[in-house]
């Protein structure tokens, strides 16, 4: 396993820390909320250090395109459904997280059956980016970034649409033809 990979799968093992971490006494002790912000950021980084190596090193896999999205999921998602329980998030707005997620891995498997793997787009890139950013601005808490903080919240939704549509404008012949 490349160093790229091994990355991917770290973030994927940070992920029960973060979520143990930012559920403690509900999310009341302070001291826990920034010992997850903190995994959260080490996590996020890896997806961004992970992809600049494969690329550069000429390390990209068929493994990594297809774990580092959803290495990418199941950190985000974590996130958002902690958010939920600790009264931050609407459910609303994470099952429509979820759903895109769902749909966009429902492609990536059908598509993986005919031999094509479909790598992440940068509507998808960007919209990590902006859940990533929002959970961040969340797990802190600070009322003096409320204003911030709501912006990432659309802005993040925003993405999520987008990158759904881009997704099923651009991959729409796994639907239509079951395969590539």
């Amino acid at each position: 396993m490349n160093l790229p990979n091994k990355l991917t799968m770290l973030r994927v093992l940070l992920v029960p820390v973060f979520v143990l971490l930012l559920l403690w006494e509900e999310g009341a002790v302070q001291a826990f909320r920034l010992a997850a912000l903190a995994v959260f950021c080490i996590a996020s980084f890896t997806d961004f250090l992970d992809g600049q190596i494969a690329r550069r090193c000429h390390l990209v896999t068929n493994f990594g395109k297809f774990m580092d999205p959803l290495a990418d999921k199941l950190l985000v998602c974590s996130g958002l459904v902690c958010l939920i329980q600790l009264g931050q998030l609407p459910a609303w707005y994470v099952i429509l997280v979820i759903a895109r997620e769902f749909i966009i891995s429902g492609f990536r498997l059908v598509a993986a059956g005919s031999g094509v793997v479909i790598a992440a787009s940068w509507w998808g890139k960007l919209k990590t980016v902006s859940q990533m950013l929002l959970l961040m601005l969340l797990i802190l808490k600070l009322p003096q970034m409320s204003a911030l903080t709501r912006f990432f919240y659309w802005l993040s939704l925003l993405l999520t649409l987008l990158s759904l549509f881009d997704y099923i404008a651009k991959n729409r012949r796994v639907i239509t033809e079951g395969g590539m």
